[in-house]
């Protein structure tokens, strides 16, 4: 088969590798530093930990449901034997970014909370003050 000939769908799938190792380093690094940052005494880098988390949960999903085909999944003439693509996994995606969004939102809230009623975001000063 001449490269003229390729379909876009098997260009891709050559490529896939190095793609597939770039969204895992990502998911990785995004991973190790939400985890860092969570575990944080300041609670505002705890929060950004958490938005890291959601985050790389967020790419590992899009990275295992990739690109599956050329044609958007909602058509009307789609041609027989092409490749459709998931939309599964677009729509979990964009659930997933919904709950973390409001999530992020609650867990700001509750901070700002604590920060009036303790004066502090320091998770040790919060513990010291209760007591």
């Amino acid at each position: 088969m001449t490269p003229a000939h390729i379909h876009p769908y098997q260009k891709w799938k050559d490529n896939a590798h190095m793609t597939d190792l770039l969204f895992a380093m990502a998911v990785g690094i995004l991973f190790a530093i939400g985890v860092f940052q969570l575990l944080r005494r300041d609670l505002i880098k705890a929060a950004m930990g958490f938005s890291m988390l959601f985050t790389a949960i967020n790419l590992f999903i899009l990275a295992t449901g990739a690109y599956q085909g050329d044609v958007p999944p909602y058509t009307t003439n789609v041609e027989a034997g092409r490749a459709v693509s998931d939309p599964l996994v677009q729509a979990l995606i964009l659930t997933a970014v919904v709950v973390s969004f409001g999530s992020y939102a609650l867990l700001l809230g509750l901070i700002n909370i604590a920060s009036r009623r303790y004066g502090s975001v320091d998770s040790d000063d919060i513990s010291d003050l209760k007591r």
